[in-house]
C-alpha cells in the first residue's frame, strides 16, 4: 500500500513539474510566435519577456481575510504529508541486524547477541525455495531490529498448490526462523506469484 502510494506520488509529482517545465520552455523559446499558434487566454508564459507572477497576481489576495490562512494550512498539510512519507520509509527499512532476546543457559545466546539479517534472509529464502511448488524465493528483513518483520517473495511452479505453500512456509520456514533466532514473534507478509514461461514454436 505505501509503496503504491508513493510511486502515485511520484507520479504525479513528475507529472505536473514536466508541464510546469514544457510550458515555461514554450515561452521562453517563442514557440508560439515562432511555430504560428496560440496559447490559451490568460496563459502567463506565452512571450520570453513575461514573468511567472506578475506583481499584481502575487498579491491580488493579500488584502483578503482568507488568504493567509489558506496559503499556511496548505504549507501544513505538504509538510505533514511529506514528514508522514519520511517516517513511513524508516519504520520499513531494512533490517541489518535482528536482536537476539535470549540471554540465558539454554538458549546459547549471550547477552547483547545479534544475528545478521542478511544471514536469516538467505536461509530462509534456501528453505522456502527448496519448498515443492515452489521455483524461486526471495526473503527481505525489515523494521526495527527488536520488533522485525518478514517479506517474503515467492514464485510458484505451475503445479503448485498456493494454500499448501503458504501453509508450508508458516508452519516450516518461520517457525524455523522465530527458533533459530529465538523471537516470540516474527510477522510475514508473503506475496505469490506464478512462474511465467515463454511460448515456444513446435515445427
Amino acid at each position: 500500500m505505501l509503496r503504491t502510494l508513493n510511486r502515485l506520488l511520484l507520479a504525479l509529482l513528475g507529472l505536473v513539474l514536466l508541464l510546469l517545465g514544457l510550458s515555461a520552455l514554450v515561452g521562453a523559446l517563442d514557440l508560439p510566435n515562432r511555430w504560428g499558434f496560440g496559447m490559451p487566454s490568460g496563459w502567463a508564459w506565452s512571450r520570453p519577456q513575461e514573468v511567472v507572477l506578475t506583481g499584481a497576481d502575487r498579491t491580488q489576495w493579500r488584502d483578503q481575510g482568507w488568504w493567509w490562512p489558506v496559503v499556511i494550512g496548505a504549507l501544513a498539510l505538504l509538510t505533514l504529508i511529506a514528514l508522514w512519507l519520511a517516517l513511513s520509509q524508516l519504520r520499513r527499512r531494512r533490517a541489518g541486524e535482528l536482536a537476539v532476546s535470549g540471554d540465558d543457559e539454554s538458549s546459547g545466546h549471550g547477552p547483547g547477541a545479534v544475528l545478521r539479517g542478511r544471514a536469516l534472509e538467505q536461509v530462509m529464502g534456501s528453505e522456502a525455495a527448496a519448498l515443492d511448488g515452489v521455483s524461486r524465493a526471495r526473503v527481505t528483513l525489515v523494521g526495527k531490529r527488536s520488533d522485525p518483520s518478514v517479506r517474503m517473495r515467492v514464485v510458484l511452479d505451475e503445479h503448485a498448490v498456493p494454500d499448501e505453500v503458504v501453509h508450508r512456509l508458516e508452519q516450516e520456514v518461520l517457525e524455523h526462523a522465530r527458533t533459530s533466532a529465538d523471537v516470540g514473534e516474527l510477522p510475514a507478509e508473503i506475496r505469490l506469484s506464478s512462474v511465467r514461461h515463454r511460448p515456444s514454436r513446435v515445427n
